[in-house]
């Protein structure tokens, strides 16, 4: 059988059946500590720069060592890139039998059972909507998997899909008169049949949630885990381990309710009537934190005027539409369905009213359309470790943001594996990017203080020369949705006086796939983004050339969790901002920063407008903790680097 070493030689199978393949020595280490993990059942945690080929670096081992493996990663996106593309590509170099699975999150797959019931139904917005509702029942009458990304003719985010999908509060499960058909049962199959399956975050922590339930079926059955964007899990669990009621979850429940209603209980109008009145008083509560969305702690949403007064209105249409529903919920499995869902959210929103445990931070996100109340835990180490320590496997976590400098104690200790018997093994690797050539760091000076009122114009007005020497291909990249859209507008006049004719977008004006095709396509056009933007965005050549960040990305300091987790840390007699706080910060800088070099072959300018980075004594650790980037604090050093670059394929 083949080996590392022959795998990733000049004259091996990778290099002789993938054209882009380049021997790195980062690589070739990192795939022999994987190897050792795997082998041993051991944690790993590896931070690899940007242009490591990590993928590889983890797949090769990983497909040579046998078992059953999963791959979690960050988004759908990348779920498909693996499965589609990179697990083929090295499975077919390596000429291993390995089977391979995808798997994603039961709202990925049309529901057969919810979009007869709902096509039936008839009830849209708009006459697109029930276009799309049309080209789905199309699309599910000949499709293998069921896989939405598959049904290129509908939006990803068309409202359609909400009815033809299913949610785990909704689902029938095995009493489901169309469990035959279904397309997210036979996927499950597919994956425990399977040598390889690949998830993404969210859909490993729901399976051990239903594990910790007595219900998990993947993770028993698996030799091994690898976790890549493996940066994002701290913030997933939290989220999986946590607790919430939304009023979009009522809303949802009381459309299905009514759905149901007119196909097994028709002649009950008063389910209808309760549906319709717990729709009004979760609207209600949504009104009463006002137009803008917002995050608020439990103390701050008591303080508002109406706050209570809905919560209690909810509770009490909670009740009687209990009532109502309990008489139909044996007519049909939907109904009863229904009754279980209702009780279960009344009894989250009583645990919300009156918690049992301290160790939850109660909070609220209002959204524009809905509001949701949050119990999330102060801390998931604890529950964490205890996956880790369940059964005796190997996991491995790598991304190209985990440590501060070469220092991985921040990120062990959020999942708790600082606290392992036998303590992770942990490894840097640096780009093998040329960053001293390819890539200048410029820190303008004379900036005011970030609180300053007239900071945010001071960044568009430092980013304008930019801008016109790099002739568009620029990320502007902004810590807040608010300096976004008065950075986007200030750029766009500013560009206009000049007589500048680039195109300048701006996060919003459509989904982020869409807006990233424009980007590149466009080939010189002005990207004005907030958090969304930080991460997971691939730009490589020359359509991008410039990354500029407004701001150091510290955490709001009045945000709910933030203060939360501060206040306990406080409490422990640790200091929050360098144990909690600016870790966060390096690593989401990090994140930011590795916008700008892709390939070998790009060149450009990072410009971090934040004067703290210079001022303050811990602005060292962020630049320290960036690629080795010639630095600059003179405007016309950054100016003369971008106009010595090729002109855009635009231009």
């Amino acid at each position: 059988m083949i080996d590392l070493k022959q795998a990733f030689s000049p004259e091996g199978p990778l290099a002789a059946t993938v054209p882009s393949f380049r021997p790195r020595p980062q690589q070739f280490e990192m795939a022999g500590l994987i190897a050792e993990a795997l082998k041993e059942n051991r944690v790993l945690v590896a931070e690899a720069g940007t242009g490591t080929g990590k993928t590889f670096a983890y797949l090769v081992p990983a497909l040579l060592s046998g078992g059953k493996l999963i791959l979690s990663t960050g988004t759908k996106t990348l779920q498909d890139q693996l499965f589609n593309r990179d697990l083929p590509t090295v499975r077919n170099a390596l000429r291993v039998p390995v089977s391979i699975a995808l798997l994603k999150g039961r709202a990925n797959y049309v529901c057969p059972y919810h979009l007869e019931r709902n096509a039936r139904d008839g009830r849209f917005l708009t006459a697109q909507d029930a276009s799309d509702l049309r080209a789905i029942a199309r699309f599910a009458k000949t499709t293998q998997t069921g896989d939405k990304a598959e049904c290129t003719e509908v939006r990803e985010d068309s409202p359609a899909w909400i009815a033809a999908t299913s949610t785990r509060d909704n689902c029938l499960g095995q009493e489901c008169p169309n469990v035959k058909e279904c397309f997210v049962l036979a996927a499950r199959r597919a994956a425990m049949d399977a040598d390889v399956v690949v998830v993404n975050h969210h859909l490993f922590f729901a399976d051990v949630m239903l594990r910790d339930e007595g219900m998990g079926e993947l993770l028993p059955s698996c030799n091994a885990v690898i976790f890549d964007e493996a940066h994002q899990l701290p913030e997933t669990a939290s989220l999986f381990f946590g607790e919430n009621v939304s009023t979009a979850q009522v809303l949802e429940l009381a459309r299905d309710t009514r759905s149901e209603t007119l196909a097994a209980a028709r002649d009950c109008r008063d389910l209808i009537d309760a549906s319709r009145a717990l729709e009004k008083a979760a609207r209600d509560l949504r009104l009463a934190f006002g137009a803008e969305p917002a995050r608020l702690s439990a103390q701050q949403a008591a303080a508002l005027p109406e706050f209570d007064k809905a919560l209690v209105a909810l509770g009490a249409e909670f009740e009687r539409f209990d009532k109502v529903l309990d008489t139909q919920a044996e007519r049909s499995e939907g109904l009863a369905n229904c009754l279980r869902r209702s009780t279960e959210m009344q009894e989250r929103l009583a645990r919300w009213q009156s918690p049992e445990s301290t160790d939850y931070i109660r909070w609220v996100e209002v959204f524009a359309q809905s509001a949701a109340l949050n119990a999330t835990p102060l801390h998931v180490s604890g529950v964490f470790k205890r996956q880790l320590e369940s059964h005796p496997r190997a996991w491995i976590f790598t991304s190209a943001t985990l440590a501060v400098g070469q220092d991985f104690t921040h990120y062990c200790n959020e999942l708790g594996l600082s606290w392992l018997d036998v303590p992770p093994m942990t490894a840097v690797w640096g780009s093998p990017f040329d960053y001293g050539e390819q890539a200048l760091l410029y820190a303008p000076g004379g900036m005011p203080d970030p609180n300053h009122p007239d900071y945010t114009d001071a960044v568009a007005c430092k980013a304008l020369p930019l801008i016109r020497a790099a002739r568009g291909r620029a990320f502007v990249l902004c810590t807040s949705l608010r300096a976004m859209k008065r950075i986007h507008g200030l750029i766009v006049d500013g560009l206009q006086r000049e007589g500048e004719e680039l195109p300048v977008l701006l996060q919003g004006e459509g989904s982020r796939t869409e807006l990233l095709d424009r980007f590149r396509r466009l080939g010189n056009a002005v990207l004005v983004a907030s958090q969304s933007f930080w991460e997971g965005v691939d730009v490589p050549g020359d359509a991008l050339s410039l990354v500029v960040i407004d701001k150091l990305p510290f955490a709001p300091p009045d945000d709910p969790v933030l203060a939360a987790r501060v206040e306990h840390l406080q409490k422990s007699g640790r200091n929050p901002f360098m144990h909690y706080q600016l870790p966060r910060t390096v690593i989401n800088m990090k994140q930011g920063a590795g916008r700008l070099i892709r390939s070998e072959r790009d060149r450009g300018v990072l410009c971090i407008c934040d004067p703290r980075m210079i001022e303050k004594p811990y602005g060292k650790v962020v630049w320290r903790s960036l690629p080795a980037m010639r630095r600059t604090r003179a405007e016309e050093d950054a100016v003369a680097f971008l106009e010595k670059l090729p002109p855009p394929a635009s231009a």
